[in-house]
């Protein structure tokens, strides 16, 4: 037999050997890693769809309640548009957040104002039936316009009476702005309620489940008329799930 024969022969066998170890491979069964069945969550089954977590609905919304010939005065629970909310004023002159504007003007809307307040305040509402949960998905959303250096800040009192403020700050002071936030990227610190003051470092694992009021806090005092310093808020809305007090 030639040289030429021989390799040939040579190259036909290993084509072969190669094909069959490869099909074999083929078909042997892989088995899957420990824990693999696991995977995307504890106590799942292997390609299970992952646990949809449900945006809750809307808790509660203020839009104020204004008479054309009282324009601007402060803000009283007569001023709630919902039968449902309790109005709550807090800081040493909160008795001086304003109610003002005018239903239907997009530059001027109806609206609550800090300007005349000489402390910091806060405003927060309570409903009368439900606490709020304000874990996962839950929101605030808010039309709001400053002045100066001012912004708005959300405040929670909590079941068990703590209050808290918000690293979350709103305000532009070109124009009114309609803004949105998830309650769950908010950083919280304790709040003295009475002074509208912050107090100690950044509360770890705040639980929102139950929440008491809600509400939004101007944490410098105002100016008063005119360019300076204060916060207007328009309407405002919760999206938490209820839960019965």
């Amino acid at each position: 037999m030639g040289l030429c024969m021989v390799r040939t022969s040579l190259l036909v066998v290993a084509g072969a050997l190669l094909f069959t170890t490869t099909t074999v491979s083929a078909q042997v069964p892989q088995t899957p890693p420990a824990g693999a069945a696991r995977q995307g969550g504890a106590g799942r089954a292997a390609g299970a769809a992952p646990a949809r977590v449900s945006r809750p609905p809307l808790f509660l919304k203020e839009e104020w309640k204004q008479t054309p010939a009282n324009d601007e005065h402060p803000v009283t629970q007569q001023s709630i548009a919902s039968p449902n909310l309790e109005l709550k004023l807090y800081g040493p002159s909160s008795e001086h957040i304003q109610l003002t504007g005018r239903a239907g003007d997009e530059s001027n809307p109806i609206h609550v104002w800090t300007g005349e307040c000489t402390s910091p305040c806060a405003l927060a509402f309570r409903d009368r039936v439900n606490f709020a949960d304000l874990s996962g998905l839950a929101r605030i959303r808010w039309n709001t316009k400053t002045s100066g250096f001012h912004q708005i800040r959300p405040i929670v009192k909590l079941a068990d009476g703590t209050w808290l403020v918000g690293n979350r700050a709103d305000g532009t002071t070109r124009d009114w702005l309609i803004s949105e936030f998830s309650l769950a990227d908010v950083q919280w610190l304790r709040l003295d309620i009475n002074r509208v003051v912050t107090t100690g470092n950044i509360v770890e694992r705040v639980d929102l489940s139950k929440v008491d009021e809600i509400g939004f806090a101007d944490l410098m005092p105002g100016s008063g008329h005119g360019p300076g310093g204060w916060v207007d808020v328009a309407q405002f809305e919760v999206y938490g799930k209820p839960v019965a007090r």
